[in-house]
């Protein structure tokens, strides 16, 4: 007999029988499979009215800065010229002039509170980071966050009392402290977010290399987060360019060029408030170029910030 053997045919028809039935769904597999149909359809139609919406608040909130803007280049891009940035205001009643001493008193005064408040909230933000235990680094945080939420008025009052009244006069100084007053906050709750983002281990490394904690704190953690840091302290820096309310009681303004910090001194929100409010059409429309300017610095501000933490982003990827 042959060693293959043969197989009847009845006998193949019964296994392949056999077969399709086990492999043939059931109807529990069957209304499953529906129900997760039915399901996935209607989570793509949420998906698709979720992502509508969202596209749709990102539109909206948009607008306003793109109206603004457009509003400030048709009222005041016809009166920006050289004049506008090299003249000094011309007097009362006379068609002309420019803000020259506005724009080099923003410049001055911003820096200033710049260079004053930007060590103290780099360094109060290090620490109420690295010490965030301590009941120093939480009354630190907790006063942090009622300044940032304080009007800017207040900023301007407080500078009123400790500096214009004693002293009694107005000047560069009170402004930039005034103004510093606001930045310390918001540059101390920047630092603090961005230094706790550092990877503990890079920590541990440092000391486990002989390194001391405020060694560790200045070399490696903080250099770690500058990027961070740098567009915190930019973005708090445009945010104070525009204040007007501090400046009212502090720097006065100054229809001169002046470089005297212990002298009034001008600003660009104080020139736009003083020239938006009087009766004069020139003004007013100086007023709006002024607007530009400002709004201008502050978007340049914004992209330096953002140039610098993409640079930083690039240059670690590599």
């Amino acid at each position: 007999m042959s060693p293959l053997q043969t197989v009847p045919a009845g006998s193949l028809n019964a296994h392949d029988a056999r077969d399709a039935r086990e492999t043939r769904p059931s109807a529990r597999q069957r209304n499953a499979a529906a129900r997760t149909a039915r399901t996935l359809r209607r989570r793509r139609v949420v998906n698709a009215i979720m992502v509508s919406l969202l596209a749709l608040s990102a539109v909206i909130a948009v607008i306003p800065l793109v109206l603004i803007v457009y509003h400030l280049g048709r009222s005041g891009l016809s009166s920006l010229n050289v004049a506008f940035f090299t003249q000094d205001p011309k007097s009362v009643g006379e068609v002309g002039g420019g803000m020259a001493n506005a724009i080099l008193g923003t410049l001055m005064v911003v820096g200033v509170g710049a260079a004053i408040g930007m060590p103290i909230g780099i360094g109060a933000g290090l620490y109420v980071a690295e010490r965030r235990a301590t009941k120093l680094a939480t009354v630190v945080r907790f006063l942090a966050d009622v300044l940032n939420g304080l009007p800017s008025i207040v900023m301007g009052i407080f500078a009123w009392e400790f500096l214009v009244r004693p002293l009694g006069h107005f000047s560069a100084w009170a402004g930039a402290v005034a103004l510093a007053a606001m930045l310390v906050p918001m540059v101390t709750r920047t630092t603090e977010e961005m230094v706790r983002l550092v990877p503990q281990s890079l920590r541990e490394a440092a000391l486990a290399l002989g390194y001391s904690r405020s060694r560790t704190a200045l070399t490696v953690v903080l250099r770690t987060a500058t990027a961070g840091i740098v567009t915190g302290a930019l973005v708090a820096i445009a945010r104070i360019a525009g204040e007007t309310a501090p400046l009212l009681f502090t720097a006065l303004g100054n229809q001169f060029r002046s470089t005297s910090l212990n002298k009034p001194i001008a600003a660009l929100p104080l020139q736009i408030f003083q020239y938006a409010v009087s009766p004069y059409e020139d003004w007013h429309r100086q007023a709006w170029a002024g607007a530009l300017v400002l709004i201008a610095l502050v978007l340049t501000i914004s992209l330096v910030a953002r140039a610098a933490t993409q640079s930083r982003v690039d240059a670690g990827s590599e």
